[in-house]
């Protein structure tokens, strides 16, 4: 039977992965109070995807992990880290008694599929990708227990391809769906970076001897 329970929600218009680490500056009124009820009782909440104009049905728990700094007029700057996935079952514009949202929520299983094969030729594709744009990154030596959410946010996906993401409950199916994203993208990347290297050649000012003729 599928899990359930209430949780204060703060819909935003990113998606969260599992495991990523997220810092938010708090300032709205109902969310110092959504805040100050979770670290009163040591409780977390979920953060739903706000996308085509509407609270999306899928999100992620997140868990406070610490207040870095409290200002004088109650704003906060907190850090946050994504733990699983759930849908939303019912959801209050406003939690019974406060100021923000909630609503029962059923945790999304994630099934732990992975495929080998398709996971080395992402990495392949992924180096490709940086070396193409000639970004240094962490992300070209991966370590070898990667997960596709590892990667969600540094594939240049817009926000409704992290919301597929997201939704899809199979390791080996995500692997699938960055890689084929990977295929499409490098082939214009690389024509795009020569285009570049074509309107940088073309841009200097030439200090040319004109024909004579």
């Amino acid at each position: 039977m599928t899990k359930q329970k209430y949780l204060p929600l703060f819909p935003l218009n990113i998606v969260v992965f599992p495991g990523e680490k997220l810092n938010l500056h708090i300032f709205e009124p109902r969310y110092k109070q959504l805040i100050q009820d979770c670290m009163t009782s040591g409780g977390t909440f979920g953060i739903p995807t706000y996308i085509n104009k509407g609270v999306g049905l899928f999100g992620t728990e997140v868990k406070i992990l610490n207040v870095e700094k409290t200002y004088a007029t109650g704003e906060m700057d907190i850090r946050t880290q994504g733990m699983g996935i759930f849908k939303i079952a019912t959801f209050d514009r406003t939690a019974p008694g406060k100021l923000y949202a909630g609503g029962m929520v059923e945790e999304v299983e994630n099934q732990q599929d992975e495929d080998i094969v398709t996971k080395l030729k992402l990495q392949e594709k992924l180096k490709e990708l940086y070396e193409a744009l000639g970004i240094s990154s962490i992300f070209l030596d991966l370590p070898e227990d990667f997960k596709s959410y590892d990667v969600g946010h540094h594939l240049g996906l817009n926000t409704e391809q992290e919301y597929t993401l997201l939704q899809c409950q199979s390791e080996a199916l995500r692997q699938e769906m960055i890689l084929q994203h990977l295929e499409q993208v490098l082939p214009i990347v690389a024509e795009t970076e020569k285009l570049k290297e074509r309107v940088k050649l073309n841009g200097h000012f030439k200090n040319l001897t004109p024909p004579n003729f």
